[in-house]
């Protein structure tokens, strides 16, 4: 049981959720804007040594009908790259249609578009941490 961070991952932005194995609850954390892989990987090894997680969660883009497509390579070769620079283990999540059920959760709130937009890719990692909390045997029968 601990911390676990989950990241929605995308060529420009990251977004970034936490949450507890214990509560099953996920929350989200922040978003990395970084250009280069050195600063993205910079700023995520700075949120680890900060939370301290035991597990770390990626979301597998795939088409409506689950079959891969590049964005599903791009994020598995993330999720190698996390995986071997910090020695944790690595779970996918599916996240099918989390960026449009963000996107639908940040407009509930009064949000529009643009006021939201930095916001989308954290949440999308906090529905990604809930999908893997709910499919997980970490969660709390």
């Amino acid at each position: 049981m601990g911390t676990v961070l989950a990241f929605d991952f995308g060529e420009k932005r990251i977004g970034v959720a936490t949450g507890e194995t214990l509560l099953a609850s996920a929350h989200p954390l922040t978003v990395i804007h970084a250009e280069s892989n050195d600063d993205r990987f910079a700023a995520i090894g700075k949120l680890i040594a900060e939370w301290q997680p035991e597990q770390l969660v990626v979301g597998l883009p795939t088409h409506a009908d689950g079959t891969p497509h590049e964005m599903t390579r791009l994020a598995t070769k993330f999720a190698e790259r996390l995986k071997k620079r910090f020695n944790l283990p690595v779970s996918f999540a599916d996240e099918r249609l989390t960026s449009l059920d963000a996107e639908s959760r940040l407009r509930e709130t009064g949000r529009n578009a643009r006021a939201a937009k930095p916001l989308l890719d954290a949440v999308a990692a906090q529905l990604i941490l809930q999908t893997w909390f709910e499919s997980s045997p970490h969660a709390p029968q």
